[in-house]
């Protein structure tokens, strides 16, 4: 593992590096919209502020529950909104990523390695069909007050995953498994859907596991997936140390 981590191309890397953070820059955009919707005016660029100390706390608690927690404080202290209304912003928040997140997963397993039994065509179709139209429900239902920015809000989550989906792509040419890209991406959003769950914090021994398991099962060395899932590991770790300095000044 040591000697692909040496030999993985450093432009590759920095360019996955950018599109990441260029990632959560459109997630502090689509975070602002949901902030408006329910009265809280910030700028641009104080609601990325906000949002890179998120991550940086996000690196202390699983699934991101450092970062909202931090920021549902931040806002209730500064604009006295109600918790139980920062709330459901958030879980919307999330929501409108999880499901660009599995419906490109989705896609793409149709496609993959992984796809050896019709059942698994048939989860992904059934996913590829149904996933927006139970948010659409779900936003029209439970979440009414959010309705009017639903499109904008999941055309936001979509551009997100894209570009994170474009710098995990970047990292596989770094470490040389172009021949390999739609299984490693296909893991990539499994490992980012799983990392969801509260069972890990920062994604940590998640990711390598899923890559782990993947990859032994088609029959690919896991050990270049585990390299990849350090790789970005380090990435998020390196963007997320951007919102202490933050905090501090």
């Amino acid at each position: 593992m040591r000697a692909i981590m040496v030999d993985a191309d450093i432009y590759y890397l920095l360019l996955a590096f950018i599109l990441f953070n260029l990632s959560k820059i459109v997630g502090s955009i689509r975070l602002n919209r949901y902030f408006r919707a329910v009265g809280i005016e910030l700028s641009e660029l104080d609601a990325l502020r906000l949002y890179y100390i998120g991550m940086f706390y996000n690196l202390f608690l699983p699934t991101g529950l450092g970062g909202d927690g931090y920021k549902i404080y931040a806002l209730n202290r500064r604009y006295k909104t109600k918790i139980s209304k920062l709330i459901p912003l958030f879980l919307l928040d999330r929501l409108s990523g999880l499901i660009p997140l599995i419906l490109f997963g989705a896609v793409l397993l149709l496609f993959s390695r992984f796809n050896k039994d019709i059942y698994i065509s048939y989860l992904a179709y059934g996913t590829i069909l149904l996933s927006i139209p139970a948010l659409y429900l779900l936003n029209l239902y439970l979440f009414r007050d959010y309705i009017k920015i639903f499109l904008a809000t999941l055309s936001l989550g979509a551009v997100l995953q894209l570009l994170q989906l474009i710098s995990a792509l970047l990292i596989v040419y770094a470490i040389s498994q172009q021949d390999n890209s739609i299984e490693f991406l296909t893991l990539f959003l499994i490992s980012s859907i799983v990392a969801v769950l509260p069972i890990s914090i920062g994604g940590v021994g998640v990711r390598e596991l899923t890559f782990l398991y993947g990859l032994n099962y088609i029959g690919l060395d896991s050990d270049v997936g585990v390299v990849f899932s350090i790789i970005f590991f380090i990435i998020t770790v390196t963007s997320s140390i951007v919102g202490g300095v933050l905090k501090s000044i």
